[in-house]
């Protein structure tokens, strides 16, 4: 352990610098993060603008969910998308054997040695946005709210990461697992809306197979008092233990899944 708190900031900085040989590209990159998303939520407020609200949440509310739920994102997929979305590229090309015999866990490798430093976009308009949206919502403040705001940023982000992580795993068992993220990303989609506008089969979906309703809806509704479905009032803590859950899931299942690869070979 000791080892592998010494060699991930080497890790880190040999990526980032790598990254910073193009800082035009980089720049650029992080400018058309900003622009893409400034314009899908513009297109979100002009429709509440035309018809109020949106499933009863206003615009401010809604800016609020939407950069809870960028952040969240952000902050997770950093340490894990581009990461274990090659996993399949490497198990298929047999590099994958190479990572195993280094002198540090297979997953702290992979996920410090590319950690994606292409997010600040996300996050610089997600901070933004949370910031104004924060001055415009009606919010009972307390210590307690401080800290769970935050305690439920970190689980959605651990919920982001864990879920990449067991689609990227499943490549060490199925060699193919890129396709899986579609179904994630369809979800995730979703995942920005509030859920009550959901048929309840979705709602359920959002809630336990693909929970990713923890990532902004239930924290940004308890914030705000309004009612959760489904949950009604074991929302506060169910998003509260819905991250550390899903990264017990995701340990479990990298491990099952190393334990059962074979190899490019078979």
């Amino acid at each position: 352990m000791t080892r592998e708190l010494t060699i991930i900031p080497e890790l880190v900085r040999m990526f980032v610098k790598t990254k910073a040989e193009y800082p035009g590209a980089m720049i650029l990159g992080w400018v058309s993060q900003f622009a893409s998303y400034g314009a899908m939520y513009t297109a979100i407020a002009l429709i509440i603008a035309r018809f109020g609200t949106l499933g009863g949440w206003t615009w401010s509310e809604m800016a609020l969910l939407l950069s809870f739920h960028l952040l969240s994102y952000s902050l997770g997929a950093a340490f894990s998308f581009t990461q274990f979305r090659d996993l399949e590229e490497l198990v298929r090309m047999g590099r994958m054997d190479a990572i195993l015999v280094k002198p540090i866990g297979p997953w702290v490798y992979m996920v410090f040695s590319g950690l994606n430093i292409g997010y600040a976009g996300h996050v610089v308009l997600a901070v933004g946005l949370m910031a104004w949206a924060l001055t415009q919502v009606q919010i009972d403040w307390t210590p307690w709210m401080v800290l769970y705001l935050l305690a439920t940023l970190i689980g959605a982000a651990m919920i982001v990461c864990a879920i990449m992580t067991m689609i990227g795993a499943t490549a060490l068992v199925w060699v193919r697992s890129r396709h899986l993220y579609s179904i994630f990303f369809g979800f995730w989609e979703l995942a920005r809306y509030p859920l009550n506008i959901f048929p309840g089969v979705l709602q359920i979906l959002l809630l336990t197979l693909a929970p990713l309703g923890f990532m902004s809806y239930v924290p940004v509704a308890v914030a705000l008092n309004k009612e959760v479905v489904l949950l009604g009032g074991w929302a506060a803590s169910a998003s509260l233990i819905a991250g550390p859950v899903a990264v017990l899931l995701a340990m479990m299942h990298w491990r099952f899944c190393l334990r059962n690869y074979q190899g490019a070979g078979g």
